[in-house]
């Protein structure tokens, strides 16, 4: 596994030598999983490690999985940083699980940025990729969503990596039962309470034995294919909204294949946000009835606080 995980950074040029590099260890198989891998190229690629964990404090017992991180820390002689968030009392804000999500990048970035990082892995397996893109078609996306997880992306100045993610689930298992690593199980994934978890838990398997046993790998190359593709459409969208991204000339959006245009629109939603989420298909079809139909001063309303206003030249998008 070794070889493939060296392969997976080759490919996509996600370590270079003396890179320091925060990694994210919950304590399940994955991250333990990823971080023994680094730690085996440490030398090799004269690497700078750091584990880092956040204790989100949904179970009574997730204190154990710190603890646990901890003394694999000590172990590898690899410093280590922990910290708790009681995510459920923020959760009345929004979705559980985003902010649990924000809530780990933020610890990340803090604890990168605390130590002059510029780069932090996480434990995303091909089995991860194949949920989400799946989780995505049921819920709907377009070209950005069903690429799926990244193996490299940039987000805050930090670039986020996943050496792990064309790794099957199966073998990282066997990998840490070869290595006898007794990693730590959060027995919620076995429960079908979140999306992901029937995904995991029933559809996949029903796809597998009814349909096509290497699902799998078929949604990974899927994404990789439309993550290409997607790539080419942003960077003909950036060369428009490349100097005033939440001022657009209404000439000039009217002029571009409609592909090209829909990143644009989410682009500039995203200059003022941070990020794309909650923006669905239902939102970019105004903006389009906004720039072709409507007539000037009209308002659209999005998510999170953004607007967007029709002027006599521009479309102008602002925080309310």
């Amino acid at each position: 596994m070794l070889d493939k995980v060296k392969d997976t950074i080759k490919k996509y040029q996600l370590i270079d030598k003396g890179d320091k590099i925060v990694i994210g260890v919950s304590g399940g198989p994955d991250s333990v999983a990823l971080l023994y891998l680094l730690n085996g190229l440490k030398k090799e690629l004269r690497l700078k490690l750091h584990i880092a964990h956040l204790d989100h404090m949904l179970r009574n017992n997730s204190y154990k999985d710190a603890e646990f991180v901890e003394r694999l820390a000590e172990k590898l002689k690899i410093p280590v940083t922990t910290a708790q968030i009681k995510v459920r009392a923020l959760a009345k804000k929004g979705s559980l699980e985003e902010i649990a999500r924000n809530a780990r990048l933020g610890f990340l970035f803090k604890v990168a940025k605390d130590i002059k990082a510029r780069k932090i892995a996480l434990g995303h397996n091909l089995d991860d990729q194949a949920e989400t893109v799946l989780m995505r078609i049921l819920r709907g996306t377009g070209l950005y969503g069903l690429s799926g997880i990244l193996p490299k992306r940039r987000i805050s100045g930090f670039q986020i990596i996943r050496p792990l993610i064309e790794v099957k689930r199966s073998e990282i298992e066997a990998y840490l039962r070869k290595k006898k690593i007794k990693p730590r199980i959060d027995t919620s994934n076995l429960e079908d309470i979140y999306l992901r978890n029937k995904i995991r838990n029933r559809l996949i398997p029903l796809l597998e034995k009814h349909y096509n046993r290497r699902i799998k790998e078929i949604l990974c190359h899927m994404a990789e294919c439309v993550g290409f593709d997607y790539d080419y459409l942003n960077l003909a969208a950036k060369r428009v909204t490349r100097e005033h991204q939440q001022n657009l000339s209404l000439k000039k959006l009217k002029q571009l294949h409609p592909a090209i245009l829909r990143v644009a629109l989410r682009k500039s939603v995203a200059a003022i946000k941070g990020d794309m989420r909650s923006l669905t298909f239902k939102h970019i079809r105004e903006i389009e009835d906004l720039l072709f139909n409507r007539p000037v001063n009209s308002v659209v309303d999005l998510p999170k606080g953004i607007s967007v206003v029709k002027k006599k030249n521009h479309l102008f998008f602002y925080r309310r």
